[in-house]
């Protein structure tokens, strides 16, 4: 069956690729590869005094799919906790991973444009890099507060 709204989701994806709002040169970090297609991105995560994500920002190389997903990434974490945009993160992945329905994309902004990609296995490494940067990022965060109490 069709999904009727793939047209819609492609133009998202296109347009985050085409426009992307936050990416920024980025320094000092390291990249996560997708060594099957040689996509490249690094994401910075800044929290506020409030202990919520200021500011998300990203850069790399790569196809529409992972750079358009970066930029939505960084959309949809700015204004969470780490806890919440850790467990936005695990939702993502589990969709994309087959683990979840890909309807549970629905509650997500933009990322909803990738319950297409979910579908197609070549393409979620893609759209997961960007994802599993952050997670990374999450936990060099958390591991300075866990050193602390120590």
């Amino acid at each position: 069956m069709s999904d009727p709204f793939a047209a819609v989701y492609e133009e998202i994806i296109h347009e985050h690729y085409k426009k992307p709002k936050y990416r920024r040169i980025l320094e000092g970090l390291p990249f996560a590869e997708n060594p099957s297609c040689g996509d490249r991105v690094r994401v910075s995560i800044t929290l506020g005094a409030d202990g919520r994500i200021a500011g998300a920002a990203f850069d790399g190389s790569g196809c529409s799919i992972s750079m358009s997903s970066a930029d939505i990434l960084a959309e949809d974490i700015i204004g969470k906790t780490p806890e919440e945009a850790r467990r936005l993160i695990e939702t993502f992945l589990a969709v994309l991973r087959g683990e979840l329905d890909v309807d549970e994309l629905d509650a997500f902004g933009d990322a909803v444009a990738f319950k297409g990609v979910a579908r197609l296995p070549v393409r979620v490494k893609c759209a997961a890099l960007a994802w599993r940067a952050a997670l990374s990022q999450l936990d060099s965060i958390d591991r300075p507060q866990e050193n602390s109490k120590s």
